[in-house]
């Protein structure tokens, strides 16, 4: 490969509502990476993204997953049916929500909304929490802590970014070519900002990270 990583581009509709979802590729000397994987069915696109990239789906060897929202590990248990020798990552505080040892909290946290929803949004939060009591459970194999480095992408680095979910990690590149947030982070006019912060489980967390990111 010519870069350390590669991002492809994944492509959703849901009526009137276009969204794209950005897992990475990272390239090590023995691995080839890749961080979240979209939304369950998304294994066709990925697949698709991937030969675009001129990568071959069938030689990843770990999914790094960042933390347990539906659009970023929603795939992982149709990926390890693809390539049952594919290791699961994640934090080791995150580990028990994909496994299915604790219940999502994102699941808890749509159940306790729900009563208060004005009428109009109930089914919409309701089909929200079915798909998450849906999620194909995953077991991890390998648990991240903060400050673990590994040669993917070139060098990098796993940092604890709790606030969008309590144990959320993000991946740092050694040379700050590039950093790989989740949902931790976004961009605004060049600066960093909370991601989706009505979606964010712990807003006054969330600030840390920021300036840990920036």
């Amino acid at each position: 490969m010519n870069t350390p990583y590669e991002i492809p581009d994944l492509h959703y509709q849901f009526g009137e509502t276009e969204q794209h979802l950005f897992p990475t590729v990272l390239f090590g000397k023995n691995d080839i990476v890749l961080v979240d994987c979209g939304y369950p069915g998304s294994l066709f696109l990925l697949e698709e993204q991937l030969c675009a990239h001129a990568i071959d789906p069938g030689a990843l060897t770990k999914l790094v997953l960042t933390h347990q929202d539906d659009d970023h590990i929603g795939a992982a248990a149709e990926w390890k049916e693809r390539c049952p020798d594919l290791q699961i990552l994640a934090s080791c505080a995150e580990a028990p929500y994909p496994s299915g040892d604790r219940k999502d909290l994102r699941l808890q946290q749509g159940e306790a909304l729900q009563p208060q929803l004005p009428e109009e949004q109930r089914t919409f939060g309701e089909q929200s929490c079915e798909r998450y009591r849906n999620l194909n459970t995953i077991s991890v194999a390998f648990l991240l802590r903060d400050g673990d480095r590994f040669d993917w992408g070139d060098g990098c680095e796993i940092i604890a970014t709790p606030g969008h979910t309590p144990s959320h990690i993000s991946i740092r590149s050694l040379d700050n070519e590039y950093m790989i947030t989740g949902d931790a982070a976004v961009l605004e006019g060049r600066q960093p900002a909370i991601a989706n912060p009505e979606f964010c489980l712990d807003q006054k967390e969330a600030q840390h990270p920021l300036e840990r990111i920036a």
